[in-house]
Protein backbone atom coordinates (compact mmCIF):
# COMPACT_ATOMS: atom_id res chain seq x y z
CA UNK A 1 0.00 0.00 0.00
CA UNK A 2 1.38 3.55 -1.10
CA UNK A 3 -1.16 5.69 -0.15
CA UNK A 4 -3.03 6.42 2.88
CA UNK A 5 -7.10 5.36 1.98
CA UNK A 6 -8.34 9.19 2.38
CA UNK A 7 -10.66 8.50 -1.15
CA UNK A 8 -13.72 7.04 -1.57
CA UNK A 9 -16.34 5.81 -4.07
CA UNK A 10 -19.02 8.38 -4.87
CA UNK A 11 -21.65 5.99 -5.51
CA UNK A 12 -24.55 7.85 -4.16
CA UNK A 13 -23.82 11.10 -6.29
CA UNK A 14 -22.45 9.34 -9.89
CA UNK A 15 -23.58 6.81 -11.75
CA UNK A 16 -21.02 3.55 -11.77
CA UNK A 17 -21.30 -0.20 -12.07
CA UNK A 18 -22.09 -2.51 -9.16
CA UNK A 19 -22.27 -6.03 -9.21
CA UNK A 20 -22.03 -6.11 -12.84
CA UNK A 21 -24.94 -3.86 -13.61
CA UNK A 22 -25.19 -0.07 -14.07
CA UNK A 23 -25.76 1.70 -10.73
CA UNK A 24 -27.87 4.90 -12.14
CA UNK A 25 -27.50 6.83 -9.24
CA UNK A 26 -28.93 10.00 -10.64
CA UNK A 27 -31.91 8.57 -12.75
CA UNK A 28 -32.91 6.52 -9.81
CA UNK A 29 -34.15 9.67 -7.50
CA UNK A 30 -37.33 11.13 -8.57
CA UNK A 31 -37.39 14.47 -9.79
CA UNK A 32 -39.45 17.13 -8.12
CA UNK A 33 -38.91 19.66 -10.85
CA UNK A 34 -37.65 22.04 -8.71
CA UNK A 35 -34.73 24.30 -8.18
CA UNK A 36 -33.92 25.40 -5.15
CA UNK A 37 -31.75 28.12 -4.59
CA UNK A 38 -30.38 28.06 -1.43
CA UNK A 39 -28.36 31.16 1.27
CA UNK A 40 -28.21 33.78 -1.60
CA UNK A 41 -27.97 37.57 -0.31
CA UNK A 42 -31.47 38.50 -2.53
CA UNK A 43 -31.78 41.51 -3.64
CA UNK A 44 -35.08 42.46 -5.51
CA UNK A 45 -35.95 45.97 -5.45
CA UNK A 46 -39.94 45.41 -6.57
CA UNK A 47 -40.50 43.49 -3.32
CA UNK A 48 -37.83 45.40 -1.38
CA UNK A 49 -36.36 42.28 -0.29
CA UNK A 50 -32.57 42.63 0.62
CA UNK A 51 -31.68 39.60 2.89
CA UNK A 52 -30.50 36.34 2.43
CA UNK A 53 -33.49 33.76 0.87
CA UNK A 54 -33.99 30.85 -0.51
CA UNK A 55 -36.00 30.65 -3.91
CA UNK A 56 -37.95 27.33 -4.70
CA UNK A 57 -38.16 27.32 -9.12
CA UNK A 58 -40.89 25.05 -10.52
CA UNK A 59 -42.38 25.25 -14.05
CA UNK A 60 -40.89 28.27 -15.11
CA UNK A 61 -41.89 30.58 -12.24
CA UNK A 62 -40.78 31.05 -8.84
CA UNK A 63 -43.07 29.44 -6.32
CA UNK A 64 -41.47 30.29 -2.93
CA UNK A 65 -39.22 32.79 -1.44
CA UNK A 66 -38.57 32.35 1.97
CA UNK A 67 -36.29 31.50 4.95
CA UNK A 68 -34.70 27.96 5.51
CA UNK A 69 -36.78 26.15 2.70
CA UNK A 70 -36.63 22.65 3.60
CA UNK A 71 -35.10 20.76 0.84
CA UNK A 72 -37.07 17.78 -0.97
CA UNK A 73 -36.50 14.41 -2.28
CA UNK A 74 -35.58 14.73 -6.05
CA UNK A 75 -35.13 19.07 -5.84
CA UNK A 76 -31.84 20.15 -7.72
CA UNK A 77 -30.06 22.33 -5.24
CA UNK A 78 -28.13 25.62 -5.96
CA UNK A 79 -25.81 26.68 -3.14
CA UNK A 80 -25.61 30.43 -3.26
CA UNK A 81 -23.99 31.19 -0.18
CA UNK A 82 -22.08 34.65 -0.34
CA UNK A 83 -23.25 35.22 -3.67
CA UNK A 84 -25.57 38.04 -4.85
CA UNK A 85 -28.97 36.94 -6.17
CA UNK A 86 -31.15 39.11 -8.28
CA UNK A 87 -33.99 39.62 -10.56
CA UNK A 88 -32.54 38.07 -14.26
CA UNK A 89 -31.02 41.35 -15.96
CA UNK A 90 -32.99 43.03 -18.39
CA UNK A 91 -31.14 44.43 -21.14
CA UNK A 92 -33.68 46.61 -23.31
CA UNK A 93 -31.20 47.97 -25.60
CA UNK A 94 -28.52 45.08 -26.81
CA UNK A 95 -27.96 44.30 -30.28
CA UNK A 96 -28.31 40.37 -31.02
CA UNK A 97 -27.38 39.20 -34.37
CA UNK A 98 -28.09 42.43 -36.38
CA UNK A 99 -26.86 42.96 -39.39
CA UNK A 100 -24.31 40.30 -41.43
CA UNK A 101 -23.44 38.66 -37.69
CA UNK A 102 -20.88 36.14 -38.96
CA UNK A 103 -18.41 35.45 -36.36
CA UNK A 104 -19.16 36.62 -33.05
CA UNK A 105 -21.83 34.96 -30.45
CA UNK A 106 -23.44 38.04 -29.29
CA UNK A 107 -26.41 36.25 -27.83
CA UNK A 108 -24.87 33.54 -26.00
CA UNK A 109 -21.98 36.46 -24.99
CA UNK A 110 -25.08 38.40 -23.22
CA UNK A 111 -26.93 35.19 -21.55
CA UNK A 112 -22.93 34.63 -20.06
CA UNK A 113 -22.95 37.62 -18.81
CA UNK A 114 -25.80 37.54 -16.91
CA UNK A 115 -29.15 38.81 -19.26
CA UNK A 116 -31.85 36.68 -18.95
CA UNK A 117 -34.18 39.37 -21.80
CA UNK A 118 -32.39 41.24 -24.51
CA UNK A 119 -34.20 43.45 -26.28
CA UNK A 120 -32.61 44.42 -29.89
CA UNK A 121 -33.35 47.55 -31.56
CA UNK A 122 -31.48 47.15 -34.98
CA UNK A 123 -32.44 50.16 -37.20
CA UNK A 124 -32.47 47.60 -40.45
CA UNK A 125 -35.10 45.73 -38.58
CA UNK A 126 -37.92 45.30 -41.29
CA UNK A 127 -41.14 43.17 -40.73
CA UNK A 128 -39.30 40.21 -41.74
CA UNK A 129 -37.11 40.45 -38.54
CA UNK A 130 -39.48 38.68 -35.85
CA UNK A 131 -39.59 36.04 -38.03
CA UNK A 132 -36.19 35.19 -38.89
CA UNK A 133 -35.08 35.93 -35.20
CA UNK A 134 -38.03 34.23 -33.47
CA UNK A 135 -36.76 31.19 -35.78
CA UNK A 136 -33.74 31.36 -33.44
CA UNK A 137 -35.33 31.01 -30.88
CA UNK A 138 -37.55 28.50 -32.18
CA UNK A 139 -34.75 26.62 -32.54
CA UNK A 140 -33.05 27.14 -29.37
CA UNK A 141 -31.63 29.89 -27.73
CA UNK A 142 -30.50 30.67 -24.07
CA UNK A 143 -32.33 33.75 -23.32
CA UNK A 144 -35.30 35.71 -23.60
CA UNK A 145 -35.17 38.07 -27.31
CA UNK A 146 -37.60 40.41 -28.45
CA UNK A 147 -36.90 43.16 -31.18
CA UNK A 148 -37.35 46.90 -32.72
CA UNK A 149 -38.30 47.55 -36.05
CA UNK A 150 -36.50 49.87 -38.44
CA UNK A 151 -38.51 53.34 -38.29
CA UNK A 152 -37.88 53.78 -42.00
CA UNK A 153 -39.05 50.29 -42.89
CA UNK A 154 -42.25 50.94 -41.24
CA UNK A 155 -42.93 54.16 -42.40
CA UNK A 156 -41.84 53.26 -45.88
CA UNK A 157 -44.75 50.99 -46.05
CA UNK A 158 -47.82 52.16 -48.25
CA UNK A 159 -50.11 51.87 -44.93
CA UNK A 160 -51.71 54.45 -43.55
CA UNK A 161 -51.42 55.74 -40.16
CA UNK A 162 -54.75 54.56 -38.90
CA UNK A 163 -53.56 50.67 -40.74
CA UNK A 164 -50.65 50.97 -38.88
CA UNK A 165 -52.37 51.43 -35.64
CA UNK A 166 -54.47 48.05 -36.53
CA UNK A 167 -51.99 45.86 -37.72
CA UNK A 168 -49.77 46.26 -34.43
CA UNK A 169 -52.95 45.87 -32.33
CA UNK A 170 -54.13 42.84 -34.46
CA UNK A 171 -56.34 44.27 -36.18
CA UNK A 172 -56.14 44.55 -39.62
CA UNK A 173 -57.10 42.63 -42.05
CA UNK A 174 -55.60 40.82 -44.39
CA UNK A 175 -55.97 42.45 -47.65
CA UNK A 176 -54.60 45.60 -46.50
CA UNK A 177 -51.48 43.77 -44.81
CA UNK A 178 -50.98 42.09 -47.86
CA UNK A 179 -51.64 44.70 -50.23
CA UNK A 180 -49.80 47.53 -48.84
CA UNK A 181 -47.35 46.33 -45.82
CA UNK A 182 -45.54 42.76 -47.32
CA UNK A 183 -46.08 40.52 -50.23
CA UNK A 184 -44.76 37.48 -47.61
CA UNK A 185 -46.89 35.34 -45.60
CA UNK A 186 -45.01 35.00 -42.64
CA UNK A 187 -44.09 38.30 -42.61
CA UNK A 188 -47.40 39.77 -42.48
CA UNK A 189 -48.53 37.33 -39.49
CA UNK A 190 -45.29 37.61 -37.13
CA UNK A 191 -44.29 41.19 -38.28
CA UNK A 192 -46.30 42.35 -35.04
CA UNK A 193 -44.32 40.64 -32.57
CA UNK A 194 -42.36 43.39 -31.64
CA UNK A 195 -41.67 45.38 -28.79
CA UNK A 196 -41.74 48.89 -30.59
CA UNK A 197 -40.14 51.42 -33.23
CA UNK A 198 -36.32 52.49 -33.16
CA UNK A 199 -35.72 55.66 -34.83
CA UNK A 200 -31.96 56.02 -36.00
CA UNK A 201 -30.54 59.00 -37.39
CA UNK A 202 -27.14 57.56 -38.68
CA UNK A 203 -28.90 54.87 -40.61
CA UNK A 204 -31.49 57.11 -41.86
CA UNK A 205 -32.87 61.00 -41.65
CA UNK A 206 -36.93 60.62 -41.66
CA UNK A 207 -39.09 63.49 -42.83
CA UNK A 208 -41.04 65.28 -40.24
CA UNK A 209 -44.35 63.85 -40.83
CA UNK A 210 -42.72 60.42 -40.86
CA UNK A 211 -41.44 60.97 -37.87
CA UNK A 212 -45.13 62.18 -36.72
CA UNK A 213 -46.58 59.12 -38.13
CA UNK A 214 -44.48 56.49 -36.64
CA UNK A 215 -45.22 58.76 -33.04
CA UNK A 216 -48.79 58.40 -33.63
CA UNK A 217 -48.73 54.33 -34.95
CA UNK A 218 -46.35 53.90 -30.72
CA UNK A 219 -48.49 56.05 -28.87
CA UNK A 220 -51.89 54.44 -29.92
CA UNK A 221 -50.94 51.00 -30.49
CA UNK A 222 -48.93 51.50 -26.67
CA UNK A 223 -45.46 50.82 -28.29
CA UNK A 224 -41.58 52.29 -27.21
CA UNK A 225 -40.97 54.53 -29.60
CA UNK A 226 -36.78 54.82 -29.09
CA UNK A 227 -34.68 57.07 -30.77
CA UNK A 228 -31.04 56.68 -30.92
CA UNK A 229 -29.87 59.65 -28.88
CA UNK A 230 -26.19 61.05 -29.79
CA UNK A 231 -26.64 64.29 -31.76
CA UNK A 232 -28.29 66.06 -29.43
CA UNK A 233 -29.82 68.71 -32.34
CA UNK A 234 -31.41 65.62 -33.68
CA UNK A 235 -32.75 64.85 -29.85
CA UNK A 236 -33.53 68.16 -29.50
CA UNK A 237 -36.04 68.12 -33.01
CA UNK A 238 -37.34 64.31 -31.38
CA UNK A 239 -38.79 65.37 -28.08
CA UNK A 240 -40.34 68.92 -30.25
CA UNK A 241 -41.87 66.23 -32.92
CA UNK A 242 -43.36 64.44 -29.74
CA UNK A 243 -46.05 67.02 -28.96
CA UNK A 244 -46.16 65.00 -25.39
CA UNK A 245 -45.96 61.18 -27.01
CA UNK A 246 -44.24 58.72 -25.88
CA UNK A 247 -40.16 58.95 -26.36
CA UNK A 248 -37.31 56.34 -24.75
CA UNK A 249 -34.09 58.31 -25.45
CA UNK A 250 -31.86 54.99 -26.54
CA UNK A 251 -28.34 54.58 -24.94
CA UNK A 252 -29.04 58.83 -23.60
CA UNK A 253 -25.20 58.85 -22.31
CA UNK A 254 -23.45 58.69 -25.74
CA UNK A 255 -24.16 62.68 -26.18
CA UNK A 256 -21.34 62.96 -23.14
CA UNK A 257 -18.44 61.27 -25.55
CA UNK A 258 -18.42 64.48 -27.38
CA UNK A 259 -18.97 63.35 -30.80
CA UNK A 260 -21.22 66.11 -31.52
CA UNK A 261 -20.65 68.91 -29.16
CA UNK A 262 -18.79 69.47 -25.60
CA UNK A 263 -19.85 66.16 -23.86
CA UNK A 264 -20.93 67.96 -20.68
CA UNK A 265 -22.78 70.39 -22.46
CA UNK A 266 -24.40 67.57 -24.22
CA UNK A 267 -25.58 65.73 -21.23
CA UNK A 268 -26.85 68.71 -19.46
CA UNK A 269 -28.93 68.91 -22.66
CA UNK A 270 -29.83 65.98 -23.00
CA UNK A 271 -30.68 65.31 -19.10
CA UNK A 272 -32.69 68.54 -18.86
CA UNK A 273 -34.82 67.16 -21.93
CA UNK A 274 -36.04 63.77 -19.58
CA UNK A 275 -35.96 66.20 -16.77
CA UNK A 276 -38.64 68.52 -18.09
CA UNK A 277 -40.78 66.22 -19.80
CA UNK A 278 -43.10 64.00 -18.13
CA UNK A 279 -43.37 61.59 -21.45
CA UNK A 280 -39.52 61.49 -22.12
CA UNK A 281 -37.56 58.82 -20.45
CA UNK A 282 -33.96 57.38 -21.54
CA UNK A 283 -31.00 54.98 -20.54
CA UNK A 284 -27.70 55.02 -20.00
CA UNK A 285 -24.89 53.14 -21.19
CA UNK A 286 -23.39 50.55 -18.38
CA UNK A 287 -19.85 50.78 -19.48
CA UNK A 288 -19.98 54.67 -19.93
CA UNK A 289 -20.82 54.30 -16.16
CA UNK A 290 -18.19 52.45 -14.70
CA UNK A 291 -14.73 54.10 -13.82
CA UNK A 292 -13.35 53.13 -17.04
CA UNK A 293 -15.61 55.84 -18.49
CA UNK A 294 -15.82 53.03 -21.45
CA UNK A 295 -14.20 51.02 -23.69
CA UNK A 296 -11.78 51.44 -26.56
CA UNK A 297 -14.69 49.47 -28.98
CA UNK A 298 -17.24 51.78 -27.94
CA UNK A 299 -16.73 55.03 -26.69
CA UNK A 300 -15.41 56.97 -23.55
CA UNK A 301 -17.60 59.30 -22.06
CA UNK A 302 -15.63 62.62 -20.95
CA UNK A 303 -15.15 62.36 -17.50
CA UNK A 304 -17.35 65.72 -16.37
CA UNK A 305 -20.39 64.37 -18.65
CA UNK A 306 -20.12 61.51 -16.85
CA UNK A 307 -20.28 63.69 -13.80
CA UNK A 308 -23.89 64.68 -15.14
CA UNK A 309 -24.81 61.01 -15.73
CA UNK A 310 -24.19 60.22 -11.80
CA UNK A 311 -26.32 63.03 -10.78
CA UNK A 312 -28.92 62.53 -12.95
CA UNK A 313 -28.92 58.36 -11.52
CA UNK A 314 -28.31 60.18 -8.11
CA UNK A 315 -32.06 62.14 -8.30
CA UNK A 316 -33.62 59.50 -10.37
CA UNK A 317 -33.84 61.53 -13.29
CA UNK A 318 -32.60 58.56 -15.61
CA UNK A 319 -32.99 55.04 -13.61
CA UNK A 320 -32.44 52.61 -16.22
CA UNK A 321 -29.06 51.13 -17.88
CA UNK A 322 -28.06 48.94 -20.79
CA UNK A 323 -25.23 47.99 -22.56
CA UNK A 324 -26.14 48.73 -25.89
CA UNK A 325 -23.50 45.76 -27.09
CA UNK A 326 -22.03 43.59 -28.05
CA UNK A 327 -18.43 45.71 -29.00
CA UNK A 328 -17.27 42.88 -30.84
CA UNK A 329 -20.69 42.31 -33.02
CA UNK A 330 -20.77 43.29 -36.32
CA UNK A 331 -23.29 45.92 -35.60
CA UNK A 332 -20.65 47.45 -32.55
CA UNK A 333 -22.55 48.99 -30.11
CA UNK A 334 -21.56 52.25 -27.65
CA UNK A 335 -20.55 49.53 -25.02
CA UNK A 336 -21.20 45.43 -24.22
CA UNK A 337 -22.90 42.98 -21.80
CA UNK A 338 -19.74 42.77 -19.91
CA UNK A 339 -20.07 45.50 -18.37
CA UNK A 340 -23.93 45.53 -16.86
CA UNK A 341 -22.79 43.62 -13.68
CA UNK A 342 -19.87 45.18 -12.89
CA UNK A 343 -21.40 48.62 -13.35
CA UNK A 344 -24.27 47.16 -11.28
CA UNK A 345 -22.11 46.85 -8.85
CA UNK A 346 -19.60 49.53 -9.22
CA UNK A 347 -22.29 52.22 -8.89
CA UNK A 348 -23.35 51.25 -5.46
CA UNK A 349 -19.69 51.27 -4.29
CA UNK A 350 -18.64 54.55 -4.98
CA UNK A 351 -22.88 55.35 -3.77
CA UNK A 352 -24.28 56.73 -6.12
CA UNK A 353 -26.94 54.10 -5.48
CA UNK A 354 -27.99 52.53 -2.73
CA UNK A 355 -27.41 48.74 -4.17
CA UNK A 356 -30.87 48.10 -4.10
CA UNK A 357 -31.42 50.93 -6.61
CA UNK A 358 -28.47 49.77 -8.42
CA UNK A 359 -29.88 46.51 -9.14
CA UNK A 360 -33.39 48.00 -9.84
CA UNK A 361 -31.98 49.81 -13.19
CA UNK A 362 -31.43 46.39 -14.98
CA UNK A 363 -34.41 44.47 -13.42
CA UNK A 364 -37.75 46.42 -11.71
CA UNK A 365 -37.22 49.52 -13.39
CA UNK A 366 -36.73 48.40 -17.09
CA UNK A 367 -39.45 46.33 -16.39
CA UNK A 368 -42.11 49.16 -14.80
CA UNK A 369 -41.02 51.42 -17.83
CA UNK A 370 -42.05 48.63 -20.28
CA UNK A 371 -45.53 47.75 -18.27
CA UNK A 372 -45.81 52.04 -18.50
CA UNK A 373 -45.04 52.59 -22.30
CA UNK A 374 -47.22 49.10 -23.48
CA UNK A 375 -49.80 49.48 -21.16
CA UNK A 376 -49.62 45.91 -20.38
CA UNK A 377 -49.23 45.25 -16.50
CA UNK A 378 -47.82 41.80 -17.70
CA UNK A 379 -44.18 42.90 -17.73
CA UNK A 380 -43.79 44.29 -13.96
CA UNK A 381 -45.90 41.39 -12.55
CA UNK A 382 -43.92 38.98 -14.81
CA UNK A 383 -40.79 40.76 -15.19
CA UNK A 384 -37.97 41.89 -13.29
CA UNK A 385 -38.83 40.38 -9.72
CA UNK A 386 -38.39 37.14 -7.84
CA UNK A 387 -42.08 37.26 -6.70
CA UNK A 388 -43.86 34.24 -6.38
CA UNK A 389 -45.82 33.97 -9.58
CA UNK A 390 -42.68 35.94 -11.46
CA UNK A 391 -41.04 34.22 -14.57
CA UNK A 392 -38.21 32.44 -12.87
CA UNK A 393 -35.51 35.32 -14.80
CA UNK A 394 -32.53 35.11 -12.05
CA UNK A 395 -29.31 36.25 -12.05
CA UNK A 396 -26.56 35.21 -9.34
CA UNK A 397 -23.41 37.41 -9.04
CA UNK A 398 -20.20 36.89 -7.09
CA UNK A 399 -19.32 40.43 -5.72
CA UNK A 400 -15.62 39.79 -5.59
CA UNK A 401 -15.46 38.52 -9.22
CA UNK A 402 -17.76 40.69 -10.38
CA UNK A 403 -19.34 38.17 -12.83
CA UNK A 404 -22.33 35.95 -12.77
CA UNK A 405 -21.64 32.46 -11.31
CA UNK A 406 -25.26 31.30 -12.53
CA UNK A 407 -27.84 32.73 -15.44
CA UNK A 408 -31.28 30.95 -15.00
CA UNK A 409 -33.71 31.74 -17.90
CA UNK A 410 -37.28 30.60 -17.36
CA UNK A 411 -36.25 28.17 -14.65
CA UNK A 412 -33.65 26.80 -16.93
CA UNK A 413 -29.68 27.10 -15.57
CA UNK A 414 -28.48 28.31 -19.60
CA UNK A 415 -25.23 29.56 -17.91
CA UNK A 416 -22.75 28.70 -15.29
CA UNK A 417 -19.30 30.41 -14.19
CA UNK A 418 -19.50 32.92 -16.99
CA UNK A 419 -19.65 30.02 -19.82
CA UNK A 420 -22.87 28.43 -21.41
CA UNK A 421 -24.48 25.16 -20.33
CA UNK A 422 -24.92 23.45 -23.78
CA UNK A 423 -28.41 22.15 -22.12
CA UNK A 424 -30.16 25.26 -21.85
CA UNK A 425 -30.22 26.93 -25.35
CA UNK A 426 -34.05 25.93 -25.71
CA UNK A 427 -34.59 28.02 -22.64
CA UNK A 428 -35.14 31.50 -24.27
CA UNK A 429 -38.81 33.05 -25.18
CA UNK A 430 -39.96 35.20 -28.12
CA UNK A 431 -40.75 38.50 -26.06
CA UNK A 432 -43.48 41.32 -27.66
CA UNK A 433 -45.32 44.29 -25.77
CA UNK A 434 -47.84 41.64 -25.12
CA UNK A 435 -45.73 39.15 -23.26
CA UNK A 436 -43.76 36.08 -23.73
CA UNK A 437 -44.42 33.36 -26.68
CA UNK A 438 -42.35 30.00 -26.40
CA UNK A 439 -42.61 29.07 -29.92
CA UNK A 440 -43.45 31.34 -33.12
CA UNK A 441 -43.74 28.41 -35.06
CA UNK A 442 -41.20 29.95 -37.54
CA UNK A 443 -38.45 27.62 -36.63
CA UNK A 444 -40.84 24.53 -37.00
CA UNK A 445 -42.32 25.35 -40.56
CA UNK A 446 -39.82 23.42 -42.31
CA UNK A 447 -38.63 21.45 -39.50
CA UNK A 448 -41.90 19.36 -38.94
CA UNK A 449 -45.05 18.46 -41.10
CA UNK A 450 -47.42 20.64 -38.46
CA UNK A 451 -49.24 19.85 -34.99
CA UNK A 452 -52.22 17.36 -34.16
CA UNK A 453 -55.14 19.37 -33.74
Amino acid sequence: MYYSNNVHFMSEQLATVRNSAIKDTIGDIPKSGRLVLKDGYVVDPKNRIQDIRDIVIEGGEVVNINVDIPVEKGDMVLDCEGLLVVPGLIDMHVHLGDLFEVSTAPIFNAACDGVAIGLSPGAGNTSMSPSLLGAEIDRGLPMNLGLYLGGANVAGTMMSTEDLIRYFKGECDEATVYSKFTRNAVSGTTGNLVMGIKDHMGHFIMSDENIDKLFEVTSQAHMIYMSHTQDPEHTLRMVKLSKGRPLHLGHASAPGCGTHMDGKEAMDIIVGLIKENEHVSGEFVTSMMRPSRGHREGLLIQPQAQKVCYEALEKGIVKILISDGQGDGSMKGFGDTRDDVPAILELAEMGVLSLMDSVATMTANPADQIAKLTANPWWNTKIGNLGVGALANVTVISRENKLPVYTIVNGTITSFEHRIVRRGNGAGGWMTKFGMLRNTGVGDMCLLKGYGK
